[in-house]
Parts: C-alpha cells; structure tokens; sequence
C-alpha cells in the first residue's frame, strides 16, 4: 500500500528553492540554445513549406509548455511512485511499440513506421520506452540485486526484456534508439554489479547482433561506407553530412553569427531536428561548440552528484535512476554530435532539448525533472528512508 502521498505540491519558494540549481540552470541554459536554433534554423525552411517563417518556432514553444507541466509533475510526484509502476509502464510501452506497427495506427515518415498521431502531436513511442526502461530497469536492480550477482536467472530477466523491445525498435526501424538504449541498460547491470564473465559475454553478444544488423541492411551499409568516406558520393548518398561539415568548417572559431547560416538554406537537410548541432556550429564556432558541450557536461555530472548521494542513503533505485538518466542523456548527445561532426555513422537520433522534437523534449524534461525531484528527496533523507523501507518490506 503507497503510504505517502501521490501528488504533494508545496509553496512556490519552497518547490524551487530546494531544487539542484546548478542542474537547473544547466538544462535551462541548453533549452535556451535549442529555442534560439530552432527558430534559427528552420525559419526559411517554415517559410517555404507553410507560408510562416515561425511555424516550427512556434510549435517547439507549445512542446516547451508542455516539457514545463510535465517537470512540473515529476517534480510534485514522489520518486517512490514510479518504483511502484515501473512494471506496469513497462507492460503499457509494450503494447504501444506493437500498436505502432499496425498500419492505421502508426504513422510512416521517411520510411520508418515510429510515430502515433495524436491530436496536434505525434508521439514518439522509442522516446518513450527509452525512460520506461530506465524506471523499470532500476526497480528490478533493486528488487534483484542479490540474485542478479549470485544467479544467472537474474541476470537473463532483465536481458530478455532488453532484447523484447530492441526487437520491436528494429522492426519499425529505429537502430539508433535500440543503440542508446542497449547501451544504457549494459551500463546499469554494469553498475549494479552483475558478474564480469556475464556482462563480457552480453557485451559481446550485443555488439556482434548489432553489428550483423546493420551489415544485413543494405542501406545501413551504404551509410557506413558513406562515412568513412563522405566526399566519395557527396551528391548522392553522403550528401547530408558533406553539407554537415561543411557547415562546421564555415563555423571556424567565432561562427558567422547568429542567423548568418547559410547551409540552413535548403542545402542541408534536417538542418532543424538532427543536424540542428552542425547549423549551431556553422552560426557560433568552435568556441560555442566548447561552450554546448561544457553544459552537457555539467548537466550529466549533475545527475550523477545525485546518484552518488542516493547511494549514499541506499535508496538504489534513486541511485539507479540517475545512473541511467545520465548515461541515456550523455549517449545520445555524444552519438548526436558524434554524427553531425562525422566522428560516427549518420543515426536518426536527437539533440537533448535542443532538436525540434515534442516526444524528445517531453521525455528530456521528465527525466531531468525526476533527477530534481531525487535531489530534493536525499536532502529529505529521514521521509524517504522511511519510504524506502516500507517498500523492500513489501517486497
């Protein structure tokens, strides 16, 4: 029985006053960046396409809103909760990665089946998933520990549920969530101290499927062959990241200035959504380069402050959470600039709060907000001890 209260809001000072400030004003620095680049980025694609140049702008400020009200739950919402549901979560973000590959219901962009429309937004249901597993993952390492060090049983659970939805992200297809997300999770069990021969073996296991995966697509191949060398096929099929570094050579140290891109004029496409890093680049330079990649930084040695506090009180989910939270964040941000720079193989993954995306900003903002609301609980550590105890004694 959930003794604590679901949804317990305090006073304006205090529900801001407690929270990790330096966190906070990391993610509100990078969301600043990204309002700023999404405006600047596609305004003459927005104009061109529907006749207002602030089309794009104007939507990712209705998906900021709503990133707003979802932090503002998680934070009002105790952690203890989604320990609870981390089970039931998973089961719903099941049935919706089956939903979307049924024609009708999912939506198909650029050949990729991953959308649900719904209303004025189309929900992302990998974005989802990918929080969904880090809750669930978490509960489970802390419900299992014991027999996850001591019984292969353990170990093999939490491995088929990975494996269940990285199959159903590769059927729709999303290889770079399924990367991201595999990733996250091996780091979790690695933390959680799975035995060593066990994660070798699935580090392995993993790495070799992925890699037979995209050797058996043709186009993911082309896209390797691409990278290695871009300038090959620049009008064809390494177009997008020719135009990519181009953009980043344009950028030199100081940038061209804010507005002055001109890669952004119909010659490199998804100049507002993946690639919106290589517009950043070409518009501010290598210093402001330095300066994005110093706040993602911050941002995930914040989060993991807050794990290492949560260990510190044993409260492992929270510990968990964070954990994953941070890995999730700094993967897809290292893979994200790793792409557009041309360090790695063109994946359709997004920026952290600076991609226009409404399913990524929603997710971004609930998970940052979680990690805020861990913050707080540890420096409240008596209630949540309390808490943590009534839920292992039920377990």
């Amino acid at each position: 029985m959930i003794t604590m209260p679901f949804f317990a809001m305090p006073s304006a000072p205090q529900f801001f006053g407690e929270l990790d400030r330096t966190l906070l004003l990391a993610t509100l620095a990078i969301a600043t960046i990204g309002l700023v680049m999404i405006c600047s980025a596609s305004i003459s694609f927005a104009d061109h396409s529907y006749g207002d140049a602030f089309y794009y702008l104007k939507r990712h400020l209705m998906f900021l809103a709503a990133g707003l009200f979802v932090a503002v739950v998680f934070l009002a919402v105790p952690s203890r909760i989604w320990y609870r549901y981390g089970v039931p979560l998973l089961f719903i973000t099941l049935l919706m990665l089956v939903a979307v590959l049924i024609p009708g219901i999912g939506r198909k962009v650029n050949g990729s089946q991953r959308w649900i429309p719904m209303g004025p937004i189309n929900l992302q249901v990998s974005e989802l998933a990918k929080f969904v597993v880090i809750l669930f993952m978490a509960g489970y390492l802390e419900r299992h520990q014991r027999q996850l060090r001591m019984q292969w049983q353990g170990f093999v659970k939490p491995v088929a549920v990975l494996a269940l939805i990285v199959f159903l992200l590769l059927l729709e297809p999303d290889f770079g969530s399924a990367v991201v997300m595999s990733g996250t999770v091996l780091g979790m069990l690695f933390i959680a101290g799975v035995r060593l021969w066990q994660f070798s073996a699935l580090l392995v296991l993993g790495v070799s499927g992925l890699v037979g995966i995209a050797l058996m697509s043709p186009y993911r191949v082309q896209r390797l062959v691409t990278f290695l060398d871009p300038w090959a096929d620049q009008y064809n099929a390494g177009y997008q990241l020719t135009q990519s570094l181009i953009a980043f050579g344009r950028g030199e140290w100081l940038g061209v200035g804010l507005g002055n891109s001109v890669q952004k004029l119909f010659y490199l496409p998804e100049a507002h959504t993946d690639f919106v890093f290589a517009i950043y680049a070409e518009e501010f330079g290598l210093v402001g380069v330095a300066a994005v990649v110093g706040l993602y930084v911050l941002l995930a040695s914040r989060v993991l402050h807050v794990a290492r506090k949560a260990l510190r009180r044993q409260d492992w989910f929270a510990a968990y959470s964070c954990f994953g939270i941070a890995m999730m964040v700094a993967g897809q941000t290292f893979i994200n600039i790793g792409v557009t720079s041309g360090l790695l193989p063109t994946k359709g993954l997004t920026l952290p709060f600076i991609s226009y995306g409404g399913s990524s900003l929603l997710v971004c903002s609930a998970m940052i907000a979680l990690v805020l609301r861990i913050s707080r609980e540890m420096d409240n550590a008596p209630a949540v001890a309390k808490q943590v105890r009534r839920d292992r004694a039920e377990m």
